[in-house]
């Protein structure tokens, strides 16, 4: 298996990435620990996470949270346009995002719902596949240029994530709300400390809401119960620990507020697809390579799948 890719190596300090690809060899199952959208073009090709095996069919867009893993089987001649965005800068920089209903449900809601381990998949128009594809190959074109200029980096992204959300809700008659203000301020307190022992009636107090109301304000706009989206965010952090640090298992899951190593065990496999161990045995079993030796992110080589 190959290692773990690693933002902190990949992104050389920018809060994304990007490139297309024609894709004729399997990508080994991987795991990351930043944010990554896979565009599919033609050709042909199998796409494999822990839920199973599937074909994979032009117009497909791939979204994995940090942490997911995937792979690719069976390619011949497949484009693969990848897009990938720092952890880090999703809680920074990028957070922006999340108050968009369109991009918060593309990047946040569908792959963080239950049963999804991570990873959600979502089809566009033609065209708009055909339009992401080519944005995407401008974005490489811009990250290799210019680095030294993020702003038109980050228009680019704007370009990219909205020609897919455009693609994708081009048939729903109405728009999706903007986000409840109790649920922003929830998701911004559980995002920003995911390890302490929260409880539902404090969340619901701290914005002064009944707790069963906040329940469902976080099932309609997150698609989550609040706790449901602390067990994920406490699961992305993990996955980023298990890959990154020497830490036992046990002292990982009491690190992001699962202090039971059984109860953290089984809750990261239903979260990730994978107990802490085996998700560490697959992120390490290859040397972790040095920043110079650093495998190809996905976007930036001839044959590269996220």
């Amino acid at each position: 298996m190959p290692a773990t890719l690693h933002e902190h190596a990949l992104f050389a300090g920018g809060p994304v990435l990007g490139g297309v690809h024609q894709v004729e060899l399997d990508i080994e199952p991987h795991a990351h620990d930043f944010l990554e959208i896979a565009v599919i073009g033609p050709g042909r090709g199998r796409h494999v996470t822990s839920r199973g095996e599937h074909p994979l069919r032009q117009g497909q867009v791939i979204v994995l949270r940090p942490g997911a893993w995937h792979g690719f089987r069976d390619c011949a001649g497949l484009t693969v346009a990848n897009c990938c965005l720092s952890a880090h800068a999703l809680r920074a920089e990028l957070a922006a995002l999340y108050d968009i209903p369109m991009l918060r449900r593309m990047l946040w809601t569908d792959p963080v719902a239950s049963g999804t381990h991570g990873v959600a998949v979502m089809t566009v128009d033609p065209g708009a596949a055909e339009e992401a594809v080519a944005e995407i190959g401008l974005l490489e074109r811009d990250l290799g240029a210019d680095r030294s200029r993020p702003g038109r980096v980050l228009g680019r992204l704007v370009t990219v994530l909205g020609v897919l959300a455009d693609g994708r809700d081009a048939g729903r008659r109405t728009p999706e709300p903007a986000i409840h203000p109790a649920v922003a301020a929830t998701v911004a307190r559980l995002e920003a400390e995911p390890a302490h022992p929260w409880r539902l009636e404090d969340l619901a107090r701290a914005v002064s809401l009944d707790p069963a109301y906040l329940g469902r304000l976080f099932g309609r706009y997150v698609g989550l119960t609040p706790m449901g989206f602390l067990a994920r965010l406490r699961a992305e952090r993990a996955a980023t620990l298990l890959a990154n640090s020497a830490l036992p298992a046990a002292r990982v899951g009491a690190a992001v507020g699962w202090d039971d190593p059984t109860y953290f065990a089984r809750r990261f496999r239903a979260l990730v697809g994978l107990t802490p161990t085996e998700y560490r045995r697959r992120s390490r079993s290859a040397a972790r390579p040095s920043r110079k030796d650093v495998p190809a992110p996905p976007g930036t080589g001839d044959t590269a799948g996220g």
